[in-house]
């Protein structure tokens, strides 16, 4: 089993306070977060963007997997997730919408099946606990 993790230190209230969140890797290590960054315009890191950094990272191995399991080497792949959050009563993601362009040699149809194979099959996506969506086209 592989395990992985990251870490977060939150200090102060919700609307006043600030956080700083640091990965295992050093990646990330003492990146500062706040209310403003995740709820307002304020630029910074949140959940949501790491959450969509996570899935279309994933989503982009998964598919570039289940292409080579069908003979097929992608030469690129271009992926964004977009999390929604929604703020009625208690803040909930609601939605994950991937986007992503392929270049690969090889049936369009196929490489669109393999892209909706790692749709769900991913596992952040198997992760999440919302509708999953995606818009994908071959280059």
């Amino acid at each position: 089993m592989i395990r992985k993790h990251g870490s977060a230190v939150w200090d102060g209230t919700l609307k006043e306070g600030q956080g700083h969140l640091s990965s295992q890797s050093g990646v990330l290590d003492g990146v500062a977060y706040d209310f403003r960054e995740r709820f307002e315009d304020k630029p910074g890191t949140n959940p949501e963007e790491l959450i969509g950094a996570a899935h279309a990272a994933c989503f982009s191995m998964a598919l570039a997997n289940i292409l080579a399991e069908q003979g097929i080497t992608a030469e690129r792949i271009e992926t964004r997730s977009t999390i929604s959050l929604s703020m009625k009563a208690d803040p909930k993601i609601v939605n994950a919408h991937i986007e992503t362009t392929i270049k690969a040699p090889g049936d369009k149809a196929i490489i669109l099946e393999a892209a909706r194979a790692a749709e769900t099959g991913c596992p952040v996506s198997q992760l999440l606990d919302c509708e999953i969506t995606m818009d994908a086209k071959v280059a």
